[in-house]
């Protein structure tokens, strides 16, 4: 089995496991307490918060442990909003930060704050001069991501501190996808990272805060922690976290490149392979070892069960591998097909004959579902000519159907009218409306833009290529 989805999760790095159980018996005294046991196990907390203090950039007293990365976000968002309430209650995120970042701005627009929300390039960056605009004189923190969890791209970090410096506004950055690769760049104020996302043990979460930052801890005061991470420290799995992490630097520098070279490598073989597919991500400026791919006229869901079953292990962000049925919001924002979607993110040490074995069977399962759900077989839909003239304008009843079945049917008929003429796909899908522009784009067809219907929405396309 190929487990291609680090960016879920990694697997546990060997020296986070050997970390793990030689600390066992040593770090499960209380480390407040004075005795022997007690010193034990602060020397463990001590000498752990410093390696991860080192490789994050910071001081060892300005990090603090959490109990997972979402936590850490959590804490470091409600508490620097809490220290400059006094400035203004204004919050800046971008429109594809975690959900973990999402949920906590849309917390604090429902307890009478304000968000905004940085659209983002194509690709998925943020451009640094909206980021910018963004910034008022009653902002109280701005919150970007070193680099996206879907699609890799990194982001401007250091162009948006520098601006945020210039306002007086802390930068808190979601680093989670990033520690694993070196530093963060720029001078940000806050920054978080979740363990299990490096090789580390899952529940450890770590936030830092700068000297300087006004900061004020929220919920019941506790003495751990300095006061802004609750409960008893899990110190067994902290030592493993900052072990692996230290450990992970330590390869990042080869393991970059050579990674660098398999993704490369799968981004352009899978359009020579696959017909209609898009690739979808800065192709430079992203992590190493992450990419992600959408297959038009493919179920996600289907796609994905039909590569487990071939022994690969990726994730998805289309709607139609989601209990909501709505598009992932980062595929949304970024304006890029969803349907079929498919990110690959590699382990360290993967080897380059699995990924030629991916991309040996990717053609052929693609295929396979496709024929499935009745969709094209090739990127050139071709229809049987009309025993009369073509009609100036169609319409596709694809109501009640989800993704990728209005997208088929709209390719299935387009050549039924002439050059110029209309097709008009009525759906209740909200992957509608970022798919069927996504195939126009693809196709080199017009979207024309979207009518109100009395049930769902009128998709407008015309037909301006053969």
């Amino acid at each position: 089995m190929s487990y291609f989805d680090a960016a879920s999760s990694a697997p546990l790095h060997p020296v986070a496991r050997q970390a793990l159980h030689a600390s066992l018996d040593e770090g499960w005294a209380d480390p407040a307490r004075l005795y022997r046991e007690g010193r034990r196990a602060r020397l463990l907390l001590d000498a752990a918060r410093e390696a991860a203090a080192e490789a994050i950039g910071c001081r060892p007293d300005e990090l603090v442990f959490t109990t997972s990365g979402t936590r850490a976000v959590h804490t470091g968002i409600a508490g620097a909003l809490a220290g400059r309430h006094r400035v203004g209650r204004h919050l800046i995120v971008s429109a594809v930060e975690h959900s973990s970042v999402l949920h906590s701005a849309e917390a604090h627009r429902h307890a009478g704050g304000t968000v905004s929300e940085v659209p983002v390039l194509r690709t998925g960056a943020v451009s640094p001069a909206a980021y910018t605009d963004a910034l008022r004189p009653d902002t109280a923190l701005a919150c970007l991501q070193s680099a996206n969890h879907e699609v890799g791209t990194r982001q401007p970090v250091a162009a948006v501190a520098e601006a945020c410096r210039e306002a007086g506004v802390p930068l808190l950055v979601d680093a989670a996808q990033s520690l694993a690769w070196g530093p963060v760049e720029g001078g940000w104020s806050l920054l978080t990272g979740s363990a299990h996302k490096w090789g580390g043990p899952a529940g450890v979460g770590v936030l830092a805060v700068r000297k300087g930052v006004r900061y004020a801890a929220q919920g019941p005061a506790d003495e751990r922690e300095s006061g802004r991470s609750p409960g008893f420290e899990n110190i067994p799995a902290v030592v493993a976290a900052a072990a692996s992490l230290r450990a992970v630097r330590a390869e990042a520098a080869a393991e970059s490149v050579r990674l660098r070279e398999l993704t490369d490598r799968i981004r352009a073989r899978v359009p020579e392979l696959v017909p209609d597919v898009e690739v979808v991500g800065d192709p430079v400026d992203r992590l190493p070892h992450l990419l992600t791919f959408s297959c038009l006229y493919v179920d996600g869901e289907t796609l994905l069960h039909e590569l487990d079953r071939e022994g690969f292990s990726v994730s998805s962000g289309s709607s139609c591998t989601s209990s909501t049925l709505t598009p992932s919001h980062v595929l949304k924002a970024m304006g890029v097909l969803s349907e079929g979607n498919v990110r690959v993110s590699l382990p360290l040490a993967t080897p380059a004959e699995e990924v030629e074995r991916f991309l040996s069977v990717l053609p052929r399962t693609v295929a396979a579902v496709r024929e499935k759900l009745g969709a094209p077989a090739a990127a050139v839909v071709t229809s049987t000519p009309a025993a009369s003239p073509a009609p100036d304008e169609l319409v596709v009843d694809a109501l009640g159907r989800r993704c990728p079945i209005p997208v088929i049917e709209l390719a299935k008929v387009i050549t039924d009218v002439p050059l110029g003429g209309m097709v008009r796909v009525l759906s209740d899908d909200e992957a509608a409306r970022l798919d069927i522009p996504a195939w126009c784009e693809m196709r080199n067809q017009e979207y024309v833009g979207e009518e109100p219907a009395p049930r769902g929405t009128a998709y407008v396309v015309r037909r301006t290529t053969p």
